[in-house]
């Protein structure tokens, strides 16, 4: 709402100055120009979907080192019993 005031006053000063097409005008291309930097600045902001989808990711990642974690184990525990068997003939 402060924009539109702020906008509004601009316009108002500036009509007294330069005339009442020019600072229409001028108002519209400041206008566009702060939308289009305020777009720019947006655009590398994370949206809830990016934190959604990033929460995906690393919860899978966690199953997946899980997963991993469970398979060397019982690797481990396989290479040792056969280690023991084989050099303490058991």
């Amino acid at each position: 709402m402060s924009l539109v005031i702020s906008e509004i006053k601009l316009y108002e000063l500036l009509k007294a100055k330069i005339g009442e097409k020019e600072a229409e005008a001028f108002v519209q291309i400041l206008e566009s120009k702060v939308d289009t930097r305020l777009q720019e600045k947006t655009q590398a902001f994370a949206t809830k979907e990016d934190i959604a989808r990033l929460e995906t990711k690393i919860v899978e990642s966690k199953v997946d080192t899980i997963k991993w974690l469970i398979g060397l184990s019982i690797a481990s525990y396989g290479i040792l019993m056969a280690s023991m068997k084989f050099f303490f003939h058991l």
